[in-house]
């Protein structure tokens, strides 16, 4: 069969594209950077789509031809500058009416268990509202509800639970004793397959999950362990130090970065990802099962960097920013510097002014999602330009006491490991 799977890049995506790929389906997947989604796995037709441009039935029909089923993986968090639940909603409404014609298509949606925690949420609500639309729609469908998707890859939830783990002598939590039900995302990915190939019937509608609770205590201490880290002492993190977090998340989150610390994702996680009941007839891994192979040092570097991540981008913007108001707020003092070196006073005023407004643009772009590869590059080349022209103008700044030039160093390897850490998924 050709199945289209949308979100094929994602978590549960790309363990999709392998299982179906596995059985010998053709499966064409959605992505919006299809050049690295096709290098990392070729056995799909990738293509370059963004769903939110597809409102209207007559927009799907194209990517539709020759599609025999639909995997729905695609989804967002809660509304913020990459998404918008709302436009997201449309384009799955249209699709539902796209896939019936000329023949009826089934769809295979990965949804959430949309009645328990945080059911007030924007982004339950969206889930039911699709659900219920797909249910209606009068097309063949199976909607799949995992639990927190733990695999060898990690994203959003279960990257959160690996960096916990993996945190410096003590473990902080929030709500250490909150349930929590998991399930490993080959058994996800297997149940989509099981549905592409009829061993679950049309109309069906399953939870995904071991059926052992845990607290989350416990889950990062499995993982803990699994990243051969001794025990640590657990530390109650208070409520009103995660409301701070997650209302700063939510404001990152206007800049584009999705962070599993924000606003919705906390509230489920206070209320617990439990109350699954497990398909009848699947089996499914237990949390000591899916962490039985043992991590490697590439694991325990993610971890550990995956809370620095957001502290290093905001150093270097605050570090961009403050270099480039500063000169401006001392302009005399900064262009002399280039009238000493040689400068005519128009050349270095206008070298100051330009150099000022570079170091403030990187430093602004650098807190956008959209732009922060593009204005680390930018960082990486402006520094090796300061390096180059203030050693070949005034090289006795290198042996200065306060080091203006050695302190570019530091700067910038700590641009690169920006730029190594920055991809997401």
């Amino acid at each position: 069969m050709r199945v289209l799977i949308l979100g094929g890049s994602g978590l549960i995506g790309t363990a999709v594209v392998a299982a179906l790929a596995g059985r010998g389906h053709g499966p064409t997947a959605f992505a919006r950077d299809v050049a690295a989604a096709s290098l990392r796995m070729d056995s799909a037709e990738w293509v370059s789509v963004d769903l939110t441009t597809l409102s209207r039935p007559a927009d799907w029909q194209k990517h539709l031809d020759g599609i025999d089923c639909v995997v729905n993986c695609a989804g967002a968090l809660q509304d913020g500058g990459r998404d918008n639940l709302g436009t997201l909603q449309t384009s799955f409404l249209a699709l539902y009416t796209a896939a019936a014609r000329p023949k009826p298509r089934l769809i295979v949606q990965i949804s959430a268990r949309t009645e328990g925690a945080g059911k007030a949420t924007r982004f339950m609500q969206t889930k039911r509202d699709a659900d219920a639309a797909l249910r209606e729609s009068g097309l063949p469908f199976v909607i799949l509800r995992p639990a927190i998707v733990i695999g060898r890859n990690a994203y959003g939830g279960s990257a959160l639970l690996r960096a916990l783990a993996a945190f410096p002598f003590v473990t902080p939590l929030v709500n250490a004793d909150t349930p929590m039900q998991l399930v490993a995302i080959e058994d996800v990915a297997e149940a989509v397959a099981d549905a592409i190939d009829g061993r679950i019937a049309p109309g069906s509608d399953l939870d995904l999950a071991e059926a052992e609770t845990l607290t989350l205590a416990q889950a990062v201490a499995l993982h803990r362990r699994w990243l051969g880290l001794p025990p640590a002492r657990q530390i109650a993190v208070p409520s009103f130090a995660a409301r701070l977090v997650s209302r700063m998340a939510d404001g990152l989150g206007h800049l584009g970065w999705r962070s599993p610390l924000r606003s919705t994702a906390m509230t489920v996680a206070a209320a617990g990802v439990a109350d699954h009941v497990p398909a009848a007839g699947r089996s499914f891994q237990p949390l000591s099962k899916i962490l039985s192979t043992p991590a490697g040092v590439q694991d325990l570097w993610f971890a550990r960097l995956y809370l620095l991540k957001a502290p290093i981008l905001a150093a270097l913007s605050l570090f961009w920013l403050l270099s480039g108001l500063i000169a401006l707020v001392r302009f005399d003092a900064s262009a002399q510097h280039l009238v000493t070196a040689g400068a005519c006073p128009a050349t270095a005023d206008a070298l100051t002014l330009a150099t000022s407004l570079a170091d403030i643009a990187l430093g602004i772009g650098v807190a956008f999602r959209r732009y922060a590869a593009t204005a680390l590059k930018g960082m990486l080349l402006l520094s090796a330009a300061y390096l180059l022209s203030a050693t070949v103008l005034t090289p006795d700044l290198w042996a200065d006491p306060l080091g203006p030039l050695v302190k570019v160093l530091p700067s910038l390897a700590l641009t690169l490991v920006a730029l190594a850490i920055l991809d997401e998924r």
